[in-house]
């Protein structure tokens, strides 16, 4: 069956980095399109960033360009999402996604993991 564990979230400081990580199982992972959500209690998901089958095309929120950055390792079924200048308003819960339609931008999934907290806090 799918699986999409995350892992890497942490609570730091305004200014700090995490890098988040996502292993999948179950499918072909090399052959999707993996996605970064992040989502606050009371809200939907936000999307936050997209990356191509062979990751060559990687695609970002307004809110997070110039500063995430995310990359994929197909041999090793993993996906990463590698967040500098942190800020408060990045708080969320973090999680990884499998693309099943929509615009690189606009996003839907059929499956996602269960996330990974991410705190901004001084």
């Amino acid at each position: 069956q799918v699986q999409l564990v995350e892992s890497g979230g942490d609570m730091v400081q305004p200014g700090g980095s995490l890098r988040l990580s996502c292993v999948a199982s179950g499918f072909v992972f090399h052959s999707a399109i993996m996605i970064w959500f992040r989502q606050t209690p009371g809200k939907g998901p936000e999307w936050v960033s997209s990356i191509s089958p062979e990751g060559l095309l990687t695609f970002y929120a307004d809110s997070v360009k110039d500063r995430f950055i995310i990359s994929r390792d197909n041999p090793k079924n993993t996906v990463f999402l590698q967040m500098n200048n942190l800020q408060p308003e990045d708080t969320a819960l973090y999680f990884c996604a499998r693309y099943i339609s929509g615009a690189y931008q606009t996003p839907k999934y059929d499956y996602r993991g269960q996330g990974t907290q991410v705190t901004i806090s001084s």
